[in-house]
């Protein structure tokens, strides 16, 4: 089956089909190209996907991917990432395999094809031109045959007339000799020219035109071989990739079956646990017992006919009960963290023990007694340094010591930085290794460098580990007292410190029934259930009429003091002074020593010996 003999007459359709079989390997090439353009498109939208939902560095959300769930979800996007150089890998291939291949070989066919019909239309023009020279030998020919014809006429015509002259009969006998003469010429001519046309005419149609079509048809296979080989190179760098796009789908799958629900739930625990025991239950109070009055129904009836607003009991006040304080946040001023006082030393000297036991709790008083003295009490200027202090850290950094914060968490974040400490720790002393080992270097080569140029350097990162070494022993501590005091904390949840209203400033407008702590915090006791309303106190009178508070016993300094914090009070052992408040439950006692000197002082370091009169009250 061969074009040459089979399509023989059919040079134009050749020429067409050949153009049509080139445009549509041009179609393909173009066809491949806008797939690898939409492969690089998506490669990139997917890539751009990955990074839009990425946790950004240092920011809220990157602390939230340490859950089992959400660290999956990070996992599967890097694995779109490597999915999205899948593609990109895709279009690369078919770029330089198909369509860059696909583009040369074309140029190639065209001009094969250009050369192969420039030499059919060679061989027509020229057995065009065999056939059009026996046209003309033919009639040449034809022309000479009806001249000879009519030359032998006119002699034959001539001969028979008796008045023409032998002459003229002659000369008419010549002419018709001659035409015969030339038309046996252009009889042999023509008969030559056919010959050679009929030579011509079947090396046409039977050597030149089969070869010509044979190297056209070859050249049109070549084009369906290339372009069956093309697509299925398409369908192979497809299939190249799909084993590791398959990987990322197992790594996918991977991170999914990873996702384990009770570690996330443990990690929430470990993310909010407080460490505070849940309230305890609440004592019954009898209140079919008349209530015993102190000094202070004098100073509440005077407050009364001063126009201030009286203390109620109902439903309608608890609103009022809290001044400046939500509702909604009355059960975590109850629950809040709070600074204890340092533990008694177990020499004479204060910081013998520097991480001792927790000073003994006292017995928390009856709820009326508490009413009583929220009654009597006066608002004090330092609550109001407080307040700031609380609004200070508020919009500071916090402690060094985090203990603004819960001890579960407080205790998460003093490990932390202690690792952290001791991570640069290390790279100090890997800094000062590498300096002493080029030292030593330098000291055996003395031509390397001068020994004595590290000695700065090296002083310096001594400096910075020992600097680093007392940071780590201070946390290290604080540490510790966390550690110590979390598994033992069985006690009922301490009073609001002023370190919780750094967290919630609101809540520190509460000040006419609180104290002052040690630590700059502020303490308070109430229970939401009485639902009094807090009498109305006019601050800017009460700070220029302030009446000191009553002595109440003595007390015996059994250790020295050092009352560095505002609030606290300095004490030597040995010494004898007057007590204005017992400890409420938090640790602290208030003592005077004059009438310009009191603060607060640890119940541990001191006895205390109360006045019958107030152990009644």
């Amino acid at each position: 089956m061969s074009w040459g003999t089979e399509l023989w007459d059919q040079f134009d359709n050749l020429e067409k089909h050949t153009q049509w079989g080139i445009d549509v390997l041009e179609k393909y090439i173009k066809f491949v190209k806008e797939r690898t353009e939409i492969e690089l498109s998506y490669a990139k939208q997917l890539r751009n996907l990955s990074k839009k939902y990425q946790p950004k560095k240092n920011s809220k959300e990157e602390e939230e991917y340490r859950y089992t769930s959400t660290r999956a979800f990070v996992a599967t996007l890097n694995e779109m990432n490597d999915y999205a150089g899948q593609h990109e890998v895709i279009s690369e291939n078919m770029t330089s395999l198909i369509t860059g291949e696909l583009s040369r070989y074309v140029q190639e066919l065209k001009q094969e094809r250009k050369s192969h019909f420039h030499d059919g239309r060679k061989a027509q023009q020229h057995i065009e031109t065999c056939w059009k020279q026996l046209e003309a030998s033919k009639r040449r020919f034809e022309r000479d045959c009806k001249e000879a014809d009519r030359a032998q006429q006119y002699f034959e015509k001539m001969d028979a007339d008796i008045n023409v002259t032998k002459a003229d009969v002659e000369k008419a006998r010549q002419q018709a000799q001659l035409r015969h003469q030339m038309a046996e010429d252009s009889k042999a001519e023509y008969s030559s020219t056919l010959q050679k046309f009929n030579s011509e005419q079947h090396d046409h149609y039977y050597t030149h035109i089969p070869n010509i079509f044979q190297k056209i048809q070859e050249m049109e296979e070549r084009r369906i071989v290339r372009i069956g080989e093309s697509m299925k190179t398409f369908a192979e760098v497809d299939r190249q990739v799909i084993p590791i796009i398959g990987k990322c789908l197992d790594e996918i799958t991977k991170a999914a079956e990873s996702v384990d629900h009770k570690n996330d739930s443990q990690l929430v625990i470990e993310a909010y646990k407080s460490g505070f025991e849940p309230p305890g239950d609440v004592d019954f109070e009898d209140f079919t017992q008349p209530m015993k009055r102190t000094i202070s129904e004098s100073s509440l009836s005077n407050s009364r006919g001063d126009g201030r607003s009286e203390p109620k009991f109902g439903g309608k006040s608890k609103g009022k009960l809290w001044p400046f304080i939500k509702k909604n946040k009355l059960m975590s001023l109850l629950t809040s963290p709070h600074q204890p006082p340092p533990p008694p030393p177990a020499s004479a000297s204060p910081s013998a023990v520097p991480n001792g036991p927790q000073s003994p709790k006292q017995q928390k008083e009856p709820l009326s007694h508490r009413f009583n003295e929220f009654m009597t009490s006066k608002p004090k200027i330092h609550c109001f340094r407080s307040l700031k202090r609380g609004l200070s850290l508020k919009l500071g950094a916090g402690p060094e010591d985090f203990s603004n914060l819960p001890p579960e968490q407080r205790r998460k974040k003093l490990q932390q930085k202690v690792d952290e400490l001791n991570r640069d720790i290390q790279k100090e002393m890997d800094q000062r290794d590498a300096l002493t080992k080029m030292k030593d270097v330098y000291i055996k080569n003395p031509q390397m460098g001068d020994a004595a140029s590290v000695d700065q350097r090296l002083a310096e990162l001594g400096q910075n580990i020992e600097k680093l070494r007392l940071e780590v022993q201070k946390f290290e501590g604080w540490l510790a007292e966390v550690e110590g005091r979390l598994p033992a904390r069985t006690e009922q949840p301490r009073r609001q410190s002023g370190l919780y209203e750094a967290q919630n400033p609101s809540a520190v407008n509460s000040c006419a029934q609180d104290r002052e702590s040690p630590d700059g915090s502020y303490t308070e006791e109430q229970s939401q259930e009485t639902g009094m309303k807090v009498p109305a106190t006019d601050f800017d009178d009460e700070f220029d009429d302030e009446e000191p508070l009553p002595t109440i016993g003595t007390c015996k300094a059994l250790y020295t003091f050092e009352g560095q914090n505002e609030g606290t009070i300095s004490v030597a052992e040995g010494e004898m002074l007057y007590v204005i408040e017992e400890d409420k439950g938090d640790g602290w006692t208030r003592i005077r020593r004059n009438e310009d000197e009191e603060g607060y002082v640890p119940t541990s370091y001191v006895e205390v010996y109360l006045d019958k009169n107030a152990k009644d009250s």
